[in-house]
């Protein structure tokens, strides 16, 4: 049996190390996690799926980086998504003014570290978002984006690859994998 206490955190707290860390950090019941830098590849993925995204979102909807900070109160968990979608006007977190509890569509690229955790806890989390209608990943290590959609029974998932129309019910949209992909050098893992 472990003697290992594990420091819990309030979020208070959690605010305080966010302004002074040059790090993104994120927050999970109690605990204050320093979230993985990001390759060249990652990087630039993100951006690739922001111009997509621009170009595609209906009137109303906006694409925001990896500064914009989602609480899923449900599961007290702050996190900052590669990419936020908002349609409408923001809802705030009760208890944090700078985050948002009603994104509409958020986007993971995956990297070697993060993907287990990106494709199954954090997608957990997300779930419990009300407004949220899907999660889009991003393969750091092909050209395929998975998407995690809600429906009128669950959750629906499906794969495009390169060559493919990726097309989301809502917010409605369609952007070619490969326009996301074109000039990056993928991760070799």
């Amino acid at each position: 049996m472990s003697t290992a206490k594990r420091l819990h955190y309030e979020y208070a707290d959690y605010l305080r190390s966010l302004e002074m860390s040059e790090l993104k950090l994120e927050y999970c019941d109690g605990v204050i996690y320093a979230m993985a830098g990001g390759t060249l590849a990652h990087a630039q993925l993100s951006a690739a799926v922001i111009v997509a995204l621009h170009g595609a979102l209906p009137k109303g909807c906006r694409a925001s980086t990896s500064d914009m900070k989602v609480r899923i109160e449900a599961t007290d968990l702050s996190t900052f998504p590669d990419v936020s979608v908002l349609c409408g006007e923001p809802i705030a977190s009760s208890i944090d003014a700078h985050a948002i509890t009603n994104p509409s569509l958020l986007v993971e690229v995956t990297s070697k570290s993060t993907e287990d955790y990106d494709r199954g806890d954090k997608l957990g989390h997300y779930k419990q978002l009300p407004a949220l209608r899907a999660v889009l990943f991003v393969s750091h290590r092909m050209r395929r984006i998975t998407i995690v959609e809600r429906t009128a029974t669950g959750w629906d998932e499906r794969d495009f690859r390169a060559g493919d129309v990726v097309s989301v019910e809502a917010p409605r949209l369609t952007f070619a994998v490969d326009d996301v992909y074109e000039g990056i050098a993928l991760d070799a893992a």
